[in-house]
């Protein structure tokens, strides 16, 4: 096979066509064997003899002419290959390898922030990157042995409080909501398959979905994602805390009737869950990743929720708009609270100085709590009231300062029901 000749920058093709023939021919380079008679192969050569002088454009010329019919047969896919692989020596290969490299570092950055990668190499180096990609298959291999064995745990979750039945099938759900969803509305297609249905478990959805929402130009959603992935695997009760308060809108809220609102349009309850993620950085001794958390949560939710706060599962925040709970607060579970509620501290004094709220209370909206006082289990506090001074339990407060207008001995939890009006029919301020 006659090569092809260039010469500056006018190309021509080789004069004859080469006759069919078995035999192996050297082409400007490439080694082609050829079984038929190939009309006008095309090579690309430059005239500079040095190696590593072959030109990028061949790549891009090379496939043209074979798109347009003027190389084919086996001869077509070796000149190209040997043509490609020529001018990645020079330039395309550089280009691959630098994206590649960058790719790892931004990798092993976003892993640094899930606190769980070596230190970044100050220089590139094969024996770095070979490490880099060693510590990451092995990364790999662990999150998909603790991905088995969290699916295997999910099976045999117990009933967590009174009302929130748990399981599998909340997953399963998901997925037939989000489908069904995706049939109905083409145009979510892409919205929905990102955010659920390329997901194999629901923490990964809530660590997608979070990190997304409070990335910022930053605070990048890759190095969030994986923040969050990290602390999902290594705490497991935050599935599980997760999965409850679930149940618990899907119960008690009557707007809702499917989990997949829940998870993407809910805010409460994804605040929550981005306070629940601080928290465990809280107690990991991660503070100021977790002070970070607590800003964007606040300013993406308008919740604001200090990290060192303890929130008990099963807990739901109706519209969630203007809720602050100081860092000594603590949460008991199966508790609702709605819009605009504080559980704030008095004084400057530090210490244990914010609310304990005992399990089942309701909070309805605008409530104010101060101090470090209790509000006793199954206790509800009237809308607008502001509570100064401890709560019995099975009570219900109303007014400012809120007073107890009449006492339960019923164990039902009014936050199941939401019930907020009634014994107060009677009452005048």
């Amino acid at each position: 096979m006659t090569p092809m000749m260039m010469t500056g920058a006018a190309w021509r093709p080789a004069a004859s066509e080469a006759r069919a023939t078995t035999t192996t021919q050297a082409c400007g380079g490439c080694v082609t064997t050829t079984m038929a008679p190939v009309p006008r192969a095309w090579c690309v050569r430059s005239t500079n003899t040095r190696r590593g002088t072959f030109d990028a454009k061949g790549v891009t010329m090379g496939a043209n002419r074979a798109r347009h019919g003027w190389v084919r047969g086996g001869g077509c896919a070796r000149v190209g290959a040997a043509t490609a692989a020529a001018a990645g020596d020079d330039g395309v290969g550089t280009a691959a390898a630098g994206a590649e490299a960058a790719a790892k570092r931004e990798r092993v950055v976003a892993a640094k922030w899930a606190g769980s990668a070596p230190e970044l190499p100050t220089r590139s180096s094969g024996a770095v990157d070979g490490r880099v990609g060693s510590a990451m298959a092995e990364a790999g291999a662990a999150r998909a042995s603790e991905g088995a064995a969290t699916a295997n745990a999910s099976k045999q979750i117990a009933t967590m409080g009174e009302t929130c039945p748990l399981g599998s099938g909340i997953w399963d759900k998901l997925r037939e909501e989000a489908k069904a969803d995706l049939e109905r509305e083409p145009a979510l297609a892409s919205y929905l398959y990102s955010t659920i249905l390329a997901h194999k478990k629901v923490e990964d959805v809530l660590a997608f979905v979070l990190a997304n929402k409070l990335a910022s130009t930053v605070l990048l959603d890759s190095q969030l994602l994986e923040l969050f992935s990290a602390q999902y695997r290594k705490h497991k009760h935050l599935t599980r805390m997760m999965l409850a308060d679930m149940q618990a809108v899907f119960e008690r809220d009557p707007a809702c009737d499917r989990y997949l609102a829940i998870v993407l349009f809910f805010k409460g309850f994804q605040a929550i869950q981005a306070q629940r993620v601080a928290h465990s950085l809280w107690l990991d001794d991660r503070k100021p990743l977790a002070f970070l958390l607590q800003n964007r949560i606040s300013e993406v939710f308008h919740v604001d929720i200090h990290p060192g706060a303890v929130l008990g599962q099963g807990m739901m925040m109706d519209h969630a708009t203007g809720v602050v709970i100081g860092e000594t607060a603590v949460v008991g579970e199966n508790v609702s609270i709605l819009h605009g509620v504080t559980l704030g501290g008095t004084g400057t004094s530090k210490g244990d100085r914010h609310p304990k709220i005992g399990d089942g209370v309701v909070i309805g909206a605008g409530v104010t709590i101060l101090g470090n006082i209790k509000v006793g289990k199954n206790s509800k506090i009237g809308a607008g009231s502001v509570v100064l001074e401890e709560i019995g339990e099975a009570c219900t407060a109303v007014g400012i300062p809120a007073k107890v207008i009449s006492r339960s001995p019923s164990e039902t939890q009014p936050s199941l029901s939401m019930d907020q009006t009634s014994y107060m029919s009677d009452y005048f301020i």
